[in-house]
Parts: structure tokens; sequence; C-alpha cells
């Protein structure tokens, strides 16, 4: 047996509860005509009738009055979580996880995000730091943080930061006795502070780039961290060169805490981007967060 519609289950509710189809019809909005036949069509598919009719009244049979009795407030909880919906798609409200770098985090998403979340309280962000190249769709992420020259062809990039730089840099402390490196292969005889990745478990290769050259150098030192806030505080100390964001030390640069070496060798390129699946109807909560985070120079 075929089943009706939650819209003809609905309209035998309103003729029933009417006890009229001229009132039901008008409170739907239709002709009496299309009602009626509305009504016929579901008696049919049920092979029930649900409707007496007399030229004065109209009123349930025993099935209807089973259908009115037991179906009615469900239905009535079905529309009430429909309309629900409803206001999501209109509230700005929801959970959007974002898998990130720390510096991400730490310098755009946090400071953007702050006065969002103060101006829409139904609105919840879980920043999740991960440096592995994070399947977002498998994952069950809103979006992910990466350089814009690590996003996938297939994914929507927005970009959400300038243009950065990566920089080497070891304390004052590191380099009594030791030659500052001129060349990448000078750092073979440092001490370097490593940084595993998650994905393949293995350390990550510092890149440079002048001119046409373009070098990446496997270092070894005695510490190896998975982020770069233990290896900027490792380096603080004294304890080995790092390879971290430029803005990630600028400001210890700034103060002598930190001295920078093969600065040539350490091109811009393309900085952070938020990048997500083609979404057909993103959410208000997604769309907003979005557009905060959209990079406007």
């Amino acid at each position: 047996m075929q089943r009706g519609n939650l819209d003809d289950l609905s309209a035998f509710l309103i003729v029933a509860r009417e006890g009229s189809f001229t009132k039901a019809a008008a409170k739907l909005g239709v002709s009496q005509s299309a009602l009626s036949y509305t009504i016929r069509e579901l008696e049919a598919r049920l092979k029930l009738r649900l409707l007496t009719r007399t030229t004065r009244s109209v009123s349930p049979t025993a099935a209807g009055e089973r259908l009115l009795r037991n179906v009615g407030p469900r239905l009535e909880e079905i529309e009430t979580e429909l309309e629900a919906l409803g206001e999501l798609r209109e509230k700005p409200a929801g959970t959007i996880r974002i898998t990130t770098l720390e510096f991400a985090a730490d310098s755009i998403l946090v400071p953007k995000l702050a006065k969002l979340l103060r101006a829409y309280p139904d609105i919840k962000v879980e920043i999740v730091i991960d440096y592995g190249l994070t399947d977002i769709v498998a994952q069950r992420y809103d979006a992910g943080v990466r350089n814009g020259e690590q996003v996938a062809k297939d994914m929507i990039a927005v970009r959400i930061g300038p243009d950065a730089r990566m920089a080497v840099v070891g304390a004052p402390s590191y380099f009594k006795g030791r030659a500052e490196p001129k060349k990448p292969q000078d750092l073979i005889g440092h001490n370097c502070i490593n940084l595993r990745l998650p994905t393949h478990g293995g350390l990550y290769a510092w890149e440079f780039e002048k001119g046409n050259r373009e070098l990446k150098v496997r270092v070894e030192g005695q510490f190896t961290f998975n982020s770069t806030g233990p290896m900027l505080n490792a380096a603080l100390a004294g304890l080995g060169l790092a390879y971290v964001p430029e803005g990630l030390v600028q400001p210890h640069i700034a103060k002598g805490r930190l001295t920078r070496v093969l600065a040539d060798w350490c091109p811009p390129y393309p900085g952070y981007h938020l990048y997500y699946p083609s979404r057909r109807q993103p959410s208000a909560a997604f769309a907003l967060v979005v557009d905060t985070l959209r990079y406007r120079p």
C-alpha cells in the first residue's frame, strides 16, 4: 500500500477538526473541490473511509478517529521540528569544526572570531590543531586552514591572511661560539629543532628558495616537537635553531631575543586559506564564519 504524504495527512486533520470542508479549505488557502479530491485520494490509498459526509457536517469515521487521535499529535511534532529547522536556517546557530595549524589559530582564527562569537552566542567553534593534511570530509570537519599551496584543487579556498614567510631563528646564546649559517647547506652542522608531521610520521624538511634554486634540507638536532609553540620556546632557551612562521617570531627578533638567519632564502608564499568542500546551502553560521575570516587587505 502506498502511503500518502504529510500534506495529505495534514489536510485530513484540519478537515476532521473543523468539521467542514469549507472552513478547512479557507484555512489551507485552497479550493473546496481540490481539498475534497485530496481526501478522496488519501482514502483510496489507505482503502479506508476516513470521513462521513452529510449535507450539513463532516465527521471522522472510526478509522478517522484513530488517525486523528494517534497520528495527529505526531504530525504536529514533525511540523514543529520542521519549523525549528527553518529557524536554524535563518538564525545563525550550531557548531563549526575547523582543523588548523597552531599559529593560524592563535594569530587569525581566535582574534577574528572573538567578536563574532560575542555577537552570536548560539554559534560555537571547535578548533583542532593538526599539522597533517587532514581529509576534512572523512573526519567530519566543516573546514580546514592551511597555507595556500597546500589546499587541494577540488576545495573552495578563501584567503584569510596575507602572504607569509618562514624564518630560521636562534637565540644569541646559541650563536656564541657558533658561526651563523650563510646558506641552507650550512645547517648540517647545527643543532636544529625538528617538527614531526603526523600524516606520515616523518620529520618536516626545511624548504628554501633563492632565485631559481629550491632546496629541501633534512636537518638534525636533539629536540623534536609536533607543534610550533614548543619549538619557539626551545629556540628562545638557546637549545637550537627553529624553522617557524615569521609572524610567530617577529616580536622576539625585534627585541633581540632571537637572531634571524638565512632570510634571503625564505621568500614569501601564499598565506593561510580557509578551505572547504563545495556545498549548495551552507548554514547561516558557517557563512558568517567564512565572511568573518575572509582576508581584506
